[in-house]
Formats: structure tokens, sequence, C-alpha cells
């Protein structure tokens, strides 16, 4: 039990230790000014790149949109520049070394210069890169106000597209289709029905002329069908 402290500070200290050691081996990449928050087109762009070890060069790459990495320039120690192609000057970016820290200008910013900017140095056959620092232009959303004379416009284009659309030769070929099929369906339907009601009314009448002759018969004298008929008496 005694020797629990000392285990518990010796932990303590190996801890603080790792930390310390980690913040050491750690690099920056930043805007030189810290105020800014977005290049603008045509600006002169000052980067430095933050290393952890002030012995060894230091790169800059450039990730574009499309995730795609592009070599700047490669500082070293006694600031002198290599870019792509092995040369030492471009006529687009600078680099140099200035006390600590390592720093990249784009003289010219444009578009095809946005992305985010990474710089990274080779210590002991093990790369080391730093965090990002974002480089795009001010996003600017604006929204087009609304008129009479817009909403008017659009008003008459949704009436034209409903015109076109009732006017469509196929729904128009259909509705005639469905007119003849009507036509050839109810019209033998409704000449049946009108037989039918001519053969109902030509019965009722047929029935009535016929009850009107039994109606119009002779009764016998006697009231009795076959009956002869009775001489009257005289009288002496």
């Amino acid at each position: 039990m005694a020797g629990s402290p000392a285990l518990l500070l010796l932990l303590s200290l190996g801890l603080c230790c790792t930390g310390a050691q980690e913040q050491r081996n750690k690099m920056e990449a930043r805007f030189l000014n810290r105020n800014l928050k977005h290049p603008q087109e045509g600006q002169r762009l000052e980067l430095e790149c933050l290393p952890y070890n002030k012995d060894s060069g230091v790169s800059w790459i450039r990730q574009d949109k499309d995730g795609k990495l592009h070599f700047i320039v490669y500082i070293s120690v006694l600031s002198r520049t290599t870019y792509p192609g092995s040369k030492t000057t471009s006529s687009q970016f600078e680099g140099s070394k200035q006390e600590n820290s390592f720093r990249l200008v784009v003289k010219n910013f444009k578009a095809q210069d946005q992305g985010t900017y990474f710089c990274f140095s080779n210590i002991n056959q093990e790369l080391h890169f730093s965090s990002g620092q974002p480089a795009f232009f001010p996003v600017t959303t604006t929204s087009a106000p609304t008129t009479p004379a817009t909403t008017n416009q659009s008003s008459q284009i949704t009436k034209k597209d409903i015109c076109m659309q009732s006017s469509d030769p196929e729904t128009s070929n259909k509705n005639m289709l469905n007119f003849y099929c009507e036509i050839y369906i109810w019209a033998p339907l409704a000449g049946a029905c009108l037989v039918l009601l001519v053969v109902l009314v030509v019965t009722i009448v047929l029935c009535q002329k016929t009850r009107r002759r039994r109606c119009r018969c002779k009764r016998p004298p006697n009231g009795k069908p076959g009956a002869k008929p009775s001489v009257p008496t005289r009288h002496i």
C-alpha cells in the first residue's frame, strides 16, 4: 500500500509527458491573418505552417473540391523552394521560411486556387500532416423577388400548359372512341325500349276495342239465351 502513491505519481507524470509530446508533434496550417475567414478573388493570400520539428523542410499541398491532391512547393530549412517540375520559382506561388514558420503566398487568388491547404514534413521516414485550412470564396445566396409581372407570367404559362394538355391528340382520340362505343351500346337499347313501348300501346288499344264490342251485344228478352218470346194474351 505504501507504494501506491508513488505509482500514481509516476502514472500521472507519464500521462502528462505523453500529452505534451502529442502537443509538440502537432502541426498546424492556417491563415497568416487570423481574422480572415474567406479569401476574395484577386486577393494576395498568405498562409503559414507551424511544424513541431524546425530541423526539417515542409511541403505544401492543396486538396480541391473533388478530393484530388495538388503539390505546390517544398520549402527547405534554408528557405530554398522547389515547385512542380523541379522549378525554383513560380508565377503563382511564393514559399519561404520566416523564423519558426513556413509560409505560402498565393499571389492572385482565383477560383482554381480554392480548396483545403495542408503542410507536411518527412521526419525519420514518417510523414506528419498538419490540420487543413479551407480557402473558399464566401457563399452568397440571393433569392429573386417575386413581382406581379412574374406571377401573371407564371399563371399564363400554367393556363397554356393546361390547354396544351387538354388538346392532346391521344386524349381526344380516346374520348371519341368512348363516345362511339356509348352510341353503339345505347342506341340498340333505346330502339328496343321504343319498340316495347309501341307494342304495349297497341296491345292496350286493342284490348279496349274488344271490350267495347263485347258490351254492344243484344240480350234476349227474358234475359236468358235461347228463350222464345212470350205471346201476349188476349182478353175476350
